[in-house]
């Protein structure tokens, strides 16, 4: 399984980004600065209005070129206007590589990206699932399994921040998880399931975060007897 540190698809579509929205009323550049382990891409102006760190994967698109956005789309240099930071996110996440980080300053905005895999077991699950079953699994769906990979537990509301989706979509996420077999309620929270422990971590971390559950769930029961 070959794993580029970044696909020509990642780089393009963030360098079309930067292009497109930058602000040519200013005189400065855009900027590639490629690093050993990472690659940074600088552009002038900051987000448009109403686009933050937080909102930028399910914000509506805004653009700042108009004629430059539909002119990269009728040229087919991008697949659709709005895509680019979806199509980012969604390689580098399950590419198993630490999530783009966007930062916004008054008068530039900058892109990180990062070539280091920090879990490949979980690049080799996320392969094979989407290979065998001829499906592909949606970006909430992919950085809710991602976090989980590195945390026990996902609430809700942490799974509709990370996701940054609305209420609605992210139990869809959820419960399509669920439908599939990859994670599990665990009180009121959710976790992943044996499948996936096996298949990313080991039997042994599942039996100990149940064994852990179970003793934490008794626990409350007795202080809540001993209170009585």
């Amino acid at each position: 399984m070959e794993i580029v540190d970044f696909t020509l698809k990642v780089f393009h579509e963030a360098l079309l980004n930067a292009l497109a929205h930058r602000d040519y009323q200013n005189q400065g550049s855009v900027y590639v600065k490629h690093y050993p382990d990472k690659v940074v891409i600088e552009n002038p102006g900051g987000f448009p209005e109403g686009i933050t760190q937080n909102n930028i994967i399910t914000h509506p698109s805004v653009s700042r070129n108009k004629l430059i956005a539909e002119t990269l789309q009728r040229l087919k240099y991008v697949q659709r206007t709005g895509q680019g930071v979806d199509i980012i996110y969604r390689d580098m996440v399950s590419s198993g590589k630490p999530y783009p980080e966007y930062r916004s300053y008054s008068d530039a905005v900058s892109l990180t990206m990062y070539s280091g895999i920090d879990d490949i077991e979980f690049v080799k699950f996320i392969a094979e699932e989407q290979n065998s079953r001829q499906w592909n699994f949606s970006l909430a769906e992919l950085m809710i399994l991602r976090f989980l990979t590195d945390n026990r537990r996902i609430s809700f509301s942490e799974a509709r921040e990370l996701s940054q989706g609305t209420k609605d979509i992210t139990q869809k996420s959820l419960n399509s998880l669920i439908k599939k077999g990859l994670i599990e309620i665990s009180g009121k929270k959710y976790m992943l399931t044996a499948k996936m422990y096996q298949a990313v971590k080991s039997d042994i971390e599942y039996m100990q975060d149940k064994v852990l559950q179970y003793v934490k769930a008794k626990g409350l029961i007795m202080e809540y007897m001993v209170v009585l």
